[in-house]
């Protein structure tokens, strides 16, 4: 099942689908959003702030958060550890 978790102002992302959370500070992560800017496959999800956080996505598209990444990977490994008590709890396992 498809778990979704908040990236900060409203914004949602399907965890299924994050291939990389890493922070933005780097040269080559700069070189990476500059060139999805420049074809369009970025998703600011900022509201104007600074970006804190780069999520690479299955789909080659690029998600800016003004979250820090380590809020937003155990925002991630929360969502994975419910799924897999709620897998446990389908299958009669306590």
């Amino acid at each position: 099942m498809n778990r979704l978790i908040h990236i900060g102002f409203g914004n949602i992302v399907n965890t299924s689908k994050i291939i990389a959370i890493v922070s933005p500070d780097s040269a080559p992560v700069k070189r990476l959003v500059q060139k999805a800017k420049e074809s369009g496959t970025v998703i600011d999800a900022t509201q104007g702030r600074r970006t804190k956080s780069v999520l690479v996505m299955e789909s080659s598209q690029i998600v800016l958060s003004a979250l820090l990444p380590e809020t937003i990977a155990g925002r991630a490994q929360g969502a994975l550890s419910d799924e897999d008590t709620d897998e446990t709890i389908e299958n009669g396992i306590k």
